[in-house]
Order: structure tokens, then C-alpha cells, then sequence
């Protein structure tokens, strides 16, 4: 029973928190816009990766590459 003297002040503080902070974003402007954030990840990106990116390394020419026989027609690779 005397474990609620700790508990209960202390969710009440964490609650008042969480409420004003929902607060302070939605005043301050932050969910405005809820339907962009989801579209913008439909969109292709116009920026270029840069050169020292080792994921996804810069191509030496820009012509795309033609595919092998072997891709047009998987059933003769053995």
C-alpha cells in the first residue's frame, strides 16, 4: 500500500508532461499538415547521392547497362 505514495504522484507528473507537450506541438504548429508527410514519400527524390556514399556508389557513365543473354531468358542458366 505505501508503494501508491510513489506511484501515484509520479504517473500524475509523466501524464502532465505528455499533456503539455501535446499541447506546446499543437500550438506551436506541428500536426497543421497531416497529409503531406504521408504523400512526400511518393515523390522521387531530385538530389543526387554523393560521391563517398559506399551504398549506392556514383556509376561511370550514365548510358544504362543491356542485359545479358542469360537474364533475357532464364531458362538457359544452369
Amino acid at each position: 500500500m505505501n508503494v501508491l505514495y510513489i506511484v501515484v504522484p509520479l504517473a500524475l507528473v509523466i501524464v502532465s508532461g505528455a499533456l503539455t507537450a501535446f499541447v506546446w506541438a499543437a500550438q506551436s504548429g506541428q500536426m497543421d499538415d497531416l497529409e503531406t508527410p504521408a504523400r512526400r514519400m511518393l515523390f522521387d527524390d531530385d538530389h543526387v547521392a554523393p560521391a563517398g556514399n559506399r551504398d549506392n556508389p556514383p556509376h561511370s557513365n550514365s548510358e544504362p547497362t543491356k542485359p545479358t543473354e542469360a537474364s533475357k531468358n532464364p531458362s538457359t542458366i544452369v
